[in-house]
């Protein structure tokens, strides 16, 4: 069941908050849907609902026959016509004035205190103001108000005595009858601030799961860009190479023409597997593929793979035993080496590229990809620095520190910093 199928149940107060805003705020423009308050900045006056209606209507009626029974007391005892009168005039007053106990609760709990003071028969619907404060209030105006009630209660026991009764019975009396109805109305306010408390925390709760989803989604959609580069550029770079020797020199000798269609062949079909690994992973995530990940033990094959596509590279490792490296960090260090040499092969044909990597446990582990400046002029590739930009975040996601920019002698350095747990 929606909201809007059980609203009319509701107070209006739980539907619309009227607590008053932060004390800082009360000189703020109310606007046209605000009227001011007297404690505290501007409040929205909400519609009364069906309940409301009823519980008014209830209130009222309550305020009534106890001002009824107090006539009939008053009238056995003082059967002055003036007094009854007066008696007479102000519950009806008062019980009208109930209507007003929504929009201005504190106003009319004090004029109802002071009537009832001199009409006794008012004393039902003050004791229904006073509840009605405690209820849409805080405490200060509370007090207040029951402060003032108390010092009437008391001035109507000397001013208007009941025979019935003594003056101190009349007193602590009126003091147990404010004591419950300031308590029952603090009771309605604390549950109706818990309901509207956890409200707002779940409407937050969803905002916050709705949010977290649209970062997961956001990570997720960089980390498949990411991935996409790393894996496929490598592959799609050396389609492009060969494909453009084999264009700017069709009467290259038949060897070497096998050569290039062969390494075209391999690199479309390791490009292909790479793409079935990683569409294998969205589609089951946590599921690796069947595929083994690349590692810092695997960059002997990288190296070889790219000389075999005709580079000049060379790998300087000073690692022990790469196969001791954890599995994340030899990850991410691959993915350096291999796009340092993509950017070589694309930017810096016919250049010289070497591979340094070293460190060990507990100093990190440090690799750098360094190419010679081009032999002649290259033109400028579209859509550079996207792999520069994901190895930064690579390397910042792994703790470490990622640099790359031109060299002295007029080439091109890639160099990393991984985190190396001892």
């Amino acid at each position: 069941m929606t909201r809007t199928d059980y609203s009319w149940l509701l107070p209006s107060e739980m539907i619309y908050p009227r607590d008053p805003e932060p004390a800082g705020d009360h000189d703020r423009d109310p606007g046209p849907d605000r009227a001011p308050g007297r404690y505290g900045a501007a409040r929205v006056r909400p519609r009364r609902t069906v309940r409301d209606w009823i519980v008014d209507t209830f209130m009222t009626l309550l305020a009534a026959g106890i001002g009824l029974l107090t006539l009939q007391s008053i009238q056995q005892t003082d059967n002055s016509d003036p007094v009854l009168f007066l008696d007479i005039a102000g519950t009806v007053l008062a019980c009208c004035g109930l209507w007003l106990r929504r929009r201005r609760p504190v106003e009319l709990a004090l004029v109802l205190a002071v009537l009832s003071m001199v009409a006794p028969a008012a004393g039902g619907a003050s004791v229904v103001a006073l509840f009605c404060v405690a209820v849409h209030r805080p405490l200060r105006p509370v007090l207040i108000v029951g402060v003032v009630s108390l010092l009437t209660g008391i001035g109507q026991a000397y001013l208007r005595p009941d025979p019935n009764s003594s003056v101190p019975t009349t007193v602590i009396a009126t003091l147990a009858v404010i004591l419950l109805s300031v308590g029952w109305g603090m009771l309605v306010r604390a549950r109706r601030q818990l309901v509207a408390a956890l409200r707002e925390r779940a409407v937050r709760a969803e905002a916050e799961a709705a949010l977290r989803a649209e970062q997961a989604q956001r990570l997720a959609r960089e980390e498949i860009a990411r991935e996409m580069h790393d894996v496929l550029a490598h592959r799609l770079t050396l389609l492009s190479v060969h494909a453009g020797a084999l264009e700017f020199r069709p009467d290259a000798p038949a060897p070497e023409v096998a050569r290039a269609a062969g390494v075209i062949r391999d690199s479309a079909h390791e490009a292909l597997q790479d793409l079935r690994m990683i569409i294998g992973v969205l589609r089951a995530p946590g599921d690796e593929g069947d595929r083994p990940q690349p590692t810092l033990a695997t960059l002997d094959a990288l190296v070889d793979e790219v000389g075999q596509a005709g580079m000049d590279v060379a790998l300087d490792s000073l690692v022990d035993d790469p196969s001791a490296v954890p599995a994340a960090l030899g990850r991410t260090a691959y993915r350096v080496a291999q796009e340092g040499l993509t950017n070589a092969r694309k930017h810096a044909p016919g250049s010289r590229a070497t591979v340094e990597v070293g460190g060990g446990p507990g100093e990190g582990l440090t690799i750098e990809v360094r190419n010679t400046p081009p032999p002649g002029e290259v033109p400028k590739v579209p859509g550079s620095g996207q792999g520069l930009i994901g190895l930064t975040e690579r390397a910042a996601l792994a703790g470490g520190r990622f640099e790359h920019g031109p060299t002295g002698d007029g080439g091109f350095a890639v160099r990393a910093w991984l985190p190396w747990s001892p």
